[in-house]
């Protein structure tokens, strides 16, 4: 596909240094940047690679529309470059998506009570339950399955092997045995929401589960039942969030953190990745640890401190030994 750099800013806005009618193949990093080569530059650490580059038009921010214009043939100035190239990249995939392909690829199996907006796509080998909802523009890729009764809301993307809806873990012992907690309640998932490949969102026991709009989860994350995401939150990979936990909105998890079951985040909580959540956090704030989990300044001294444990041990030594006399 060849655009040219004047479609793109007629489309996207920014303001234009160069040519209109110089074309663009590709969109690339700036350290692999080919002659036709569209890339972006948003952190100022890296506008020395502006004079090495061979990218054709450079996304720069103002401050960097000196540096763009010293070494580039073309550069769009734009508020956000980041951003700008996040929107340029949408529109890119959409010039490009094949407009011949069917909405409900042939091997999907929906359930006659499903209820599928016509704008949504169904990928491949996908699996539409009773009495479930697929919302407008939303697109379940390969082998997704959203079970009995679960809504997807508008504008929503769910990777490939996602599973909506499946059982949440519920158990009742009965003289060393399990007795199954049946799970009466459904998932339901706001608008503009985007949950990674092999992730697991599953139904509650008797209320739903609830993703709220604009929510944005990773690959292999677990969502246990009855869990609150409120919207706009980030996980990465690996997390998992057990059941009947409330987290905040806009609030990120780092990869491969925990939340503990019934426990509460507030907005704004930020997790760092592998900490593991063991009680509610009332407060927004940057939080780490698993020793236990505090607040992240807090967490960073002390665990500088466990890296001079055995230091301290030998002075103590040293210094009992002075008061004391050797040990016997």
């Amino acid at each position: 596909m060849s655009l040219r750099l004047g479609q793109i800013v007629e489309a996207l806005g920014g303001v234009l240094h160069g040519s209109p009618d110089l074309t663009i193949d590709r969109l690339s990093p700036l350290d692999s940047a080919g002659s036709q080569s569209l890339s972006f530059l948003s952190n100022p650490r890296y506008v020395a690679q502006l004079a090495a580059t061979r990218a054709a038009c450079v996304i720069v921010g103002p401050d960097q529309a000196a540096h763009a214009q010293a070494h580039l043939r073309a550069w769009i100035v734009a508020d956000q470059p980041y951003l700008y190239f996040a929107r340029l990249t949408q529109w890119w995939r959409a010039q490009a998506a094949p407009s011949d392909e069917p909405r409900i690829h042939p091997s999907a199996v929906i359930h006659p009570s499903a209820q599928i907006h016509p704008g949504a796509r169904i990928g491949p080998l996908c699996v539409v339950e009773r009495h479930a909802r697929i919302g407008a523009d939303s697109w379940l890729k390969s082998r997704v399955t959203v079970g009995e009764a679960c809504q997807v809301g508008a504008r929503c993307i769910l990777h490939s092997g996602v599973v909506i809806g499946a059982d949440g873990f519920g158990f009742a012992q009965d003289a060393g045995t399990w007795v199954k907690i049946e799970q009466l309640g459904a998932v339901r998932i706001g608008d503009d929401v985007e949950i990674g490949a092999n992730s697991c969102i599953d139904r509650g026991a008797l209320d739903d589960t609830v993703l709220e709009n604009g929510v944005k989860l990773d690959n292999l994350v677990q969502i246990g039942h009855n869990v609150h995401v409120g919207a706009h939150t980030a996980m990465a990979g690996c997390v998992g969030v057990a059941g009947s936990a409330r987290i905040g909105a806009h609030c990120t998890v780092g990869g491969g953190a925990v939340v503990l079951g019934h426990l509460s985040l507030a907005d704004h909580v930020h997790v760092s990745a592998a900490s593991v959540v063991m009680r509610s956090i009332s407060q927004p704030g940057h939080y780490s640890g698993v020793f236990p989990i505090d607040d992240n300044a807090s967490w960073e001294k002390n665990a500088a401190t466990l890296r001079q444990l055995h230091r301290l041990r030998d002075r103590i030594r040293a210094l009992e030994q002075a008061l004391t006399g050797p040990p016997t």
